[in-house]
């Protein structure tokens, strides 16, 4: 475990995803107080919106957190600018090139860590200066690799190649899940879903109660033309599948696409017409809870796992 926590000054290994419409100041203070890492996901945030989430988080916890940022964010000057001068810790990039931030928030002394979906984008990630690496199969919601390697895979295959602290991520919701990816080689574990239908969650109690209903099979990987995305099967993915059947141009499908798709299902409870990125995952979460009983339950169930692994007879 050392290695996360070393890195970072938490307790456990975990982290909490960056999720947009989820992840704002209540829920990455409410991670970092239990002893994890909580993260504010600052890719649906305007610049003075994020200001104020640092600021209260900073108010909230006196734990390390971190801010997680896509590459892609059309403000994210501006966002670089709020982590300096608010002196965030930890940064999580996504969605891009690493060489292009890594050095210059590393001259702050943030730590930085950057998410891929391969073993190729792993290495170019090491080869930037971060401090630590996120792998995340393609069960994980939200916007995907167009690789659709699953975390299983995924994580031995990483750590053969990289140096540099490796976090696991997708599929992730669970004590025992969590030893897995450890025992796959990772150090420790990134969770986006579970953290989703949490009370802290900023997002809408109705898509909470989506996450809670979801069974397997609900959730599909769609728009790999766009960006990959995972989300539950509704009457907009209906929509998608539809046109598909037409062999639609990208240009289509950023029509239907349109804007605020995302807020308009996870923040503001569109069940129909909006956008729900969740992962594969969804179908064993079945109640909403604090975040901090979220943290107990994993790591109580790390540590039983652990030993009837270790109680384990040789075969």
């Amino acid at each position: 475990m050392g290695k996360i926590t070393d890195l970072f000054g938490v307790k456990y290994p975990l982290i909490q995803g960056g999720m947009i419409w989820n992840s704002g100041w209540r829920l990455a203070s409410a991670v970092s107080n239990a002893g994890g890492l909580g993260l504010i996901g600052a890719a649906s945030l305007y610049p003075d919106i994020l200001v104020e989430h640092v600021r209260k988080c900073k108010k909230a916890t006196d734990q390390p957190f971190g801010v997680n940022i896509p590459m892609l964010y059309p403000n994210i000057e501006e966002h670089m600018r709020t982590i300096v001068d608010h002196k965030v810790p930890i940064v999580f990039t996504s969605a891009g090139n690493p060489k292009t931030w890594t050095k210059e928030l590393k001259k702050h002394n943030i730590t930085v860590v950057h998410v891929v979906s391969s073993v190729k984008f792993a290495r170019k990630a090491e080869e930037a200066g971060v401090d630590a690496v996120v792998a995340e199969g393609f069960e994980a919601g939200g916007h995907n690799g167009r690789e659709e390697t699953t975390t299983f895979t995924l994580i031995p295959m990483v750590k053969q190649k990289i140096t540099v602290p490796l976090i696991a991520a997708g599929g992730i919701a669970t004590g025992s899940g969590m030893l897995a990816a450890m025992v796959l080689g990772a150090d420790g574990v990134q969770v986006g879903s579970r953290f989703a239908a949490s009370e802290e969650s900023s997002a809408h109690h109705l898509f909470k109660k989506v996450i809670v209903d979801a069974q397997e099979g609900d959730t599909t990987l769609t728009l790999k033309e766009l960006a990959p995305v995972r989300l539950i099967k509704n009457k907009f993915y209906e929509q998608v599948a539809k046109l598909y059947t037409t062999s639609p141009s990208k240009e289509q499908l950023k029509e239907l696409l349109g804007r605020a798709r995302a807020k308009r299902g996870m923040f503001e409870g569109d069940l129909d017409e909006g956008e729900l990125e969740i992962g594969q995952i969804s179908g064993l979460i079945n109640e909403v809870l604090p975040a901090s009983q979220i943290v107990k339950n994993m790591i109580t169930e790390f540590n039983q796992a652990k030993k009837k692994l270790a109680n384990l007879n040789d075969l």
